[in-house]
């Protein structure tokens, strides 16, 4: 599902909606329920302060339904690891009606970040929306020693994001 609760940057809701789904076929996550939020830089600011101590706006936050404990017992007994998990979903699908949680995306910070790195908006966001999956699933890139950066990347090339 695709909210766009900001009215700065003009989206295409249909076209974020079709490419999550392609997202969660390339990782057999169809059954999965994941929302996408676009919201305001101000709105942004307050969650990233709130969830991460940080201030001012980020690009992407996840909120996963289940905690890391959660996920490894109930969806897949006795795996450790996010990539264990994923595994086990390419192979037989995502529990049926699993939620895996929520994204929200800045758009506004999301545009800075794709002139700097000299990308379309576009791109941008379907980068970051992938980028939240990864999250959702229990990847997390600040201590996972590079593992879901290299799936990411294996991905956007898949999904003609490079």
């Amino acid at each position: 599902m695709i909210l766009n609760r900001q009215k700065k940057v003009r989206l295409v809701a249909r076209s974020l909606a079709q490419f999550l789904r392609e997202i969660q076929r390339e990782l057999k996550i169809e059954n999965a329920d994941v929302s996408v939020a676009f919201v305001s830089d101000t709105e942004m600011a307050a969650w990233n302060q709130a969830y991460r101590k940080k201030t001012g706006p980020t690009d992407v936050l996840s909120f996963p339904a289940l905690t890391q404990k959660e996920l490894d017992v109930s969806l897949i007994p006795h795996s450790k690891s996010a990539r264990t998990r994923h595994r086990e979903w390419a192979r037989h699908g995502a529990p049926e009606a699993a939620v895996l949680g929520d994204i929200a995306i800045a758009p506004e910070t999301a545009r800075r970040y794709a002139k700097t790195n000299g990308r379309s908006l576009q791109n941008e966001l379907r980068i970051l929306m992938l980028h939240g999956v990864l999250h959702l699933m229990g990847y997390d890139h600040e201590s996972d020693n590079g593992e879901m950066d290299r799936i990411e990347h294996k991905l956007r090339r898949r999904l003609g994001l490079e």
